[in-house]
């Protein structure tokens, strides 16, 4: 595997980076499993997970090989970049990435929180191809305050318009005048913002979009479908949202909890089409206990959550009204769906597509399904212009 050859007019170098962490692993054999209660014993989750699940994973965790996916991972191309911001702060960004040597190579930065959902979609491309028949640019960053990046200031307010800012000079500083960003969580907020404010960004591919019924909207013209997706969001708003208030009103306290135990991340479930494995979720989860991030990531929940007196809904201010190219795949078992009809309303859609199965984690469940989606996307963009 090579993908290393940064383009030509590329106006930085990033250092060439592996990751190496500490490895936390006193805190897990001292923390403690709650008693069994009346509903951590349901076998329907319909409060959380059991205590026969958190038992499990605690063993797990114990004995769990984090080293070989330190290895696994390095052995991909990744880099640590100096991104100097409009007041001066410099923010170290790092991020994964697959260069080509095809003149005609479209670049795309792909945005979640952290680097780890779209390994295997690196994986397949680097398998797929070779530098100099890739057709693509991948940009895989860890935002601010996910995993190796800088948090974000500690004397100042910093939300999602300032991560676009720094996504996007991390674009230009590479050589790429022109991209696509493809985005999923809260990277899929970012990703409107950087379509929105900054014209480098030339179109939009993202998997997470919640909407609300348009005022007057008349519901019974809906399909089956559509109709589902809807009763899954208030579903979710109902009963599955408590910790994304938490984070937005109390995140420093929660912030503290969850940085002295590690069993308290352990929240993997319910947000796929079908559980993914115990290997899955403790790679994610030791991401982020082993580089102590996860306090630094919850910032974006002040903005993007009802709950926060200063919300501003991102996907429905007219502000980030999207006009560039628009594409968007259905999945689901999302845990926030839209009907179709709610999301045309958000931007100039040029690419939907459902499927019968995913959820939330889409390059991670699926992602064979959302490679070619964006592929799809970015051919037809192409005939766009």
């Amino acid at each position: 595997m090579s993908f290393t050859k940064f383009p030509s007019n590329a106006k930085a170098t990033p250092a060439p980076f592996k990751i190496s962490s500490s490895g936390r692993s006193s805190g897990l054999r001292l923390a403690k499993v709650a008693p069994a209660t009346y509903e951590s014993s349901r076998s329907d989750r319909k409060f959380g997970v059991t205590t026969e699940w958190i038992k499990n994973a605690k063993a797990e965790w114990e004995s769990f090989d984090w080293r070989s996916v330190e290895t696994r991972v390095n052995a991909l191309p990744q880099y640590l970049a100096s991104i100097t911001d409009t007041d001066g702060t410099i923010y170290e960004m790092h991020f994964f990435a697959l260069f080509s040597e095809k003149p005609d190579a479209v670049p795309i930065v792909m945005l979640h929180g952290a680097f780890m959902e779209f390994e295997t979609i690196l994986n397949i491309l680097s398998t797929r191809y070779t530098p100099a028949t890739l057709p693509y640019h991948v940009v895989v960053p860890s935002l601010p305050g996910h995993a190796i990046s800088s948090p974000p200031p500690l004397d100042r307010e910093f939300q999602l318009q300032d991560v676009a800012r720094l996504v996007n000079t991390l674009m230009v500083q590479l050589g790429f005048d022109e991209y696509v960003v493809q985005g999923g969580d809260i990277g899929s907020q970012t990703a409107r913002i950087l379509v929105c404010e900054h014209a480098n960004c030339r179109a939009i591919h993202m998997n997470f979009c919640h909407m609300i019924a348009p005022a007057n909207f008349d519901v019974s013209v809906l399909n089956e479908k559509d109709r589902a997706a809807a009763a899954r969001s208030d579903e979710f708003v109902r009963f599955g949202a408590s910790y994304a208030f938490e984070q937005a009103t109390r995140l420093s306290t929660i912030g503290f909890v969850l940085a002295s135990s590690p069993l308290a991340l352990l929240k993997f479930m319910d947000w796929t089409d079908e559980d993914p494995s115990m290997a899955t979720i403790l790679e994610f989860v030791s991401l982020y206990w082993f580089t102590d991030t996860t306090a630094r990531s919850f910032y974006p929940y002040r903005q993007t959550t009802p709950a926060n007196v200063n919300h501003v809904n991102i996907n429905t201010n007219p502000n980030w009204h999207i006009t560039k190219p628009f594409g968007f795949p259905s999945f689901p078992k999302e845990i926030l769906p839209s009907p179709r009809a709610w999301i045309e309303g958000t931007g100039s859609l040029a690419f939907y597509r459902e499927h019968d199965k995913g959820g939330h984690f889409a390059a991670l469940e699926h992602p064979e399904t959302l490679l070619k989606d964006v592929e799809d996307f970015v051919a037809r963009v192409a005939r766009m212009q």
